[in-house]
């Protein structure tokens, strides 16, 4: 698959994985694996690419004594799946 096609699709699907509800990595990861295969790898800049393109947000909150980020999309990012 081509690199540009590839990195679209997976664009469109982190986004439409949190766009119901905030998420996390991993779930983001779970969400999204029936569909197509993504690690924490891929998963990670990915989400940083978006975050720098206003696509989503970023907050950070305790879970079980540990820092966990949630991810939100931004009305810019349901913009980009719509």
């Amino acid at each position: 698959m081509d690199i540009q096609l590839k990195r679209g699709l997976l664009d469109v699907c982190v986004l439409r994985a949190i766009k119901d509800e905030d998420s996390y990595g991993y779930k983001i990861i779970k969400d999204v694996s029936p569909y197509i295969e993504i690690t924490e790898s891929t998963l990670y800049p990915i989400l940083r690419r978006l975050e720098s393109a206003e696509l989503l947000t970023v907050r950070t909150e305790e879970h079980n004594g540990r820092l966990r980020k949630y991810y939100h999309i931004t009305p810019l990012g349901i913009d980009r799946i719509s």
